[in-house]
């Protein structure tokens, strides 16, 4: 049997502390322990790069968004470069406004980060929106336009414009199978009666 030297201590730490971060939560609406897509994330983000770093990152890029984990906590323990990757992940939220409210806010200011984001950042980005549209693709096969009642916004033309908008962003990586993965994911939730507005 061969003796693979991969070092894989950091990538190992940073597994471990996410799973401690989002121990005892559920992925929405999903039934399962929610660092399930951290974990796909980062497998999607192995198929285009072999960096620790950018592995980690992709396993830690929900803690500063849904946890109580800070940037600075992750760049104590990871250093700057995860840091900063993980920080160009998480959606500033808005004292005093609720979600539904700041959705489209929120959504614009991630889509022109990420436009102006580098190679390395776009790579963990799109390892964490590939794994939603991949969830979106599946639920929506089951649901149809019911889907959509659990999100904030609650219109799938919404969710297009977003989907779409992140697509323009992260297209440096269109060579990518995890990019045409994602386009092809893209066109086939929107292009069959997604379009239409729901009631609410």
């Amino acid at each position: 049997m061969a003796n693979n030297s991969l070092n894989t201590e950091l990538l190992d730490r940073s597994i471990i502390f996410a799973v401690k971060a989002h121990a005892g939560t559920e992925r929405r609406g999903k039934g399962f322990p929610y660092i399930i897509h951290p974990m796909e994330a980062m497998g999607i983000v192995a198929t285009m790069t072999t960096d620790q770093e950018l592995l980690a990152a992709a396993a830690l890029h929900d803690t500063v968004e849904d946890t109580d984990i800070t940037v600075e906590d992750i760049r104590t323990e990871f250093g700057d470069r995860i840091a900063s990757l993980v920080a160009q992940e998480s959606e500033e939220k808005k004292e005093g406004v609720n979600d539904e409210e700041s959705w489209h806010e929120r959504k614009q200011a991630v889509i022109d980060r990420l436009a102006k984001a580098s190679y390395d950042a776009k790579i963990v980005a799109l390892g964490d929106k590939l794994s939603n549209i991949r969830a979106i693709a599946r639920d929506y096969e089951e649901m149809g336009d019911a889907l959509w009642r659990r999100f904030h916004s609650k219109d799938p033309k919404d969710h297009e414009w977003h989907y779409r908008g992140l697509a323009d962003s992260l297209r440096d990586l269109q060579d990518t199978a995890a990019f045409q993965e994602f386009e092809l994911l893209i066109n086939k939730v929107f292009s069959h009666g997604a379009q239409k507005n729901i009631s609410r």
